[in-house]
């Protein structure tokens, strides 16, 4: 055999087992759902894992990479999962909305989710997508850039995630199911949790999540907020953070001592390890700039230094108040697209559907709801209560059943009033299961408005399929005229879940280049069950490649 044969048959079985740099990877993962008896705050109970664990595995790919994840169901909850900021281009059926994309895994029953991470780099994560499920069934999905890709920041020497979650002693499901019972809203948490851990909270000396640190080093801090409702901020003693991504999109770095992190949403920051020994607390603590009750115990960690003595006292820093509105304010301010010539900033700048949807409260008959006195607290989006079919609306859509939805979604609120101050005399909403059509490729630029109705209320609003440029954020009502004059198409921070401010607005922009049934609801869980939801329906383009793609064989049933 000649040398090059030789010198060839070694190549194609090198690269057979090390892929090349440009090629993707298909990963696989098994989930099993299982119940998984935890003792947290000096109390146990069972709780729905995955692999038993509570938080859940992190997944780990690259950029473009097919994830294969085998969801196997063992328990009395029928379920599905999310992988939650996912763009899922015509892959709709992996998204994992239950009742939206697809109907849950029934118990005893697996689901596979096939997708890939096209152009996508950063933190995700992923999260049950029913019911009350995701207090405990979350996890982080980190998509590392492509082999040979440079982060566009200084290289960190060691990365760590840290999930931000709430933990109830009681079952969560009771705790929501009493509430839709009463008409009122559900009782707050017991704590909050760093990775699971609460850290000392009164009356039980629980352990804390322990962050090692080396002098001198840096570290990528992958931060999640899959807190059920609770928008929070993130602090460690003495350090500051370099924030250089959110919502796995990079930004133009800023320096601050607190994170701002609301449900559904993940920020990237660079924590250089500037000490040289030492122990540092960390701390979650909730904001809440309205008169709306939350789990007022802060969760704590500790940064450790090496070399540093266990018994070594604790350096504390003091968590924001919970109503620091001008601190969740500058951080909001300070976010910005990077927006350099490889990620630029691609913000839609003639729009063919203008939007505008309140986002809020309600109040509807209910004569069973006794505490409620005949009523029921509920929420809307151009006050529409969406009610969740009892089928799924992407097979309805692909199939074309009839019956299951309307595409008449109001484009704007049905009633002008002052959205964001004085009361209404009426504040019952409709019902219905309306969606808004949207053609391939269209822009659309959307306002979300919050209202005071019952209260205004920081709302962080996720979208489904798609990211979105936030062009504008003001208080009080939008002004169509005046606001729009100072709108950034530069560079304005792109992401997949936004913080709609308290008795205020805020604008996105999107291009709906994804066909499929996408949802778009509040993080905020409560909220979503109170009916704070909606979906577009994107019509396929020309051809297979701007068309969704058939349905998988083992896609759940109703």
């Amino acid at each position: 055999m000649g040398s090059h044969m030789v010198w060839f048959l070694f190549l194609v079985s090198f690269f057979s087992v090390f892929p090349t740099p440009s090629e993707s990877m298909v990963r696989h993962y098994k989930f099993n759902v299982v119940m998984k008896n935890t003792t947290r705050l000096c109390s146990s109970k069972p709780i729905v894992t995955v692999n038993g664990r509570y938080p859940g595995p992190t997944i780990y790919a690259r950029e473009d990479d097919t994830l294969l994840i085998k969801v196997v169901n063992h328990v009395k909850y029928n379920l599905s999962i999310h992988w939650h900021g996912v763009r899922q281009v015509r892959t709709g059926w992996a998204d994992g909305p239950a009742y939206i994309t697809q109907c849950p895994i029934q118990s005893g029953q697996v689901y596979t989710y096939n997708y890939t991470l096209t152009g996508q780099r950063g933190t995700l994560w992923w999260h049950a997508h029913i019911l009350w499920l995701r207090a405990t069934v979350y996890g982080a999905l980190v998509i590392l850039p492509k082999r040979g890709v440079p982060y566009p920041f200084p290289k960190p020497d060691h990365e760590k995630v840290i999930v931000l979650g709430e933990w109830w002693k009681s079952d969560t499901e009771n705790i929501i199911n009493e509430a839709l019972k009463s008409g009122l809203a559900p009782n707050v948490s017991d704590a909050h949790m760093i990775n699971g851990h609460p850290g000392p909270v009164t009356n039980c000396p629980s352990q804390g999540y322990k962050l090692s640190v080396e002098n001198g080093k840096t570290y990528l801090l992958r931060l999640v907020n899959a807190a059920l409702n609770e928008e929070l901020f993130f602090k460690v003693a003495g350090h500051i953070f370099t924030v250089v991504e959110v919502d796995a999109v990079y930004v133009k770095p800023f320096k601050t001592d607190t994170v701002l992190i609301a449900p559904g949403q993940t920020t990237n920051v660079l924590l250089t390890a500037s000490k040289s020994a030492g122990k540092y607390l960390v701390t979650a603590s909730p904001f809440m700039d309205a008169p709306i009750a939350v789990d007022n115990v802060t969760a704590t960690a500790t940064v450790h230094y090496s070399g540093t003595l266990s018994s070594s006292p604790t350096i504390l820093t003091l968590p924001p108040p919970q109503n620091a509105t001008s601190i969740a304010n500058n951080f909001t301010k300070s976010l910005r697209s990077l927006n350099s010539k490889k990620y630029p900033a691609l913000v839609p700048t003639t729009i063919d559907h203008h939007l505008f949807f309140t986002v809020g409260l309600g109040l509807n008959a209910c004569p069973t709801c006794k505490a409620g006195n005949g009523s029921r607290v509920v929420a809307s989006i151009n006050n529409v209560t969406f009610i969740m079919p009892k089928t799924a609306l992407l097979p309805a859509h692909y199939f074309n059943t009839s019956g299951v939805f309307t595409t008449d979604f109001p484009k704007n609120p049905p009633h002008v009033f002052n959205y964001s101050g004085g009361s209404v005399t009426n504040m019952a909403t409709e019902t219905g299961t309306r969606l808004y059509k949207l053609p391939y490729n269209a822009t659309v630029q959307l306002v979300l408005q919050d209202t005071g109705v019952i209260s205004p209320e920081n709302h962080p609003v996720h979208l489904h399929g798609f990211n979105f440029f936030e062009v504008g954020r003001g208080l009080g009502n939008f002004n169509s005229t005046k606001d729009p004059k100072n709108f950034n198409l530069i560079d304005p921070v792109e992401r997949n879940t936004i913080g709609v401010p308290s008795g205020g607005w805020v604008v996105i922009r999107f291009r709906a280049d994804n066909p499929g049934v996408w949802f778009m609801h509040c993080h905020l869980e409560v909220h979503t069950t109170w009916g704070l939801k909606m979906a577009f329906l994107v019509e396929n383009g020309k051809g297979p490649n701007q068309s969704i793609l058939p349905p998988p064989k083992d896609l759940p049933k109703c």
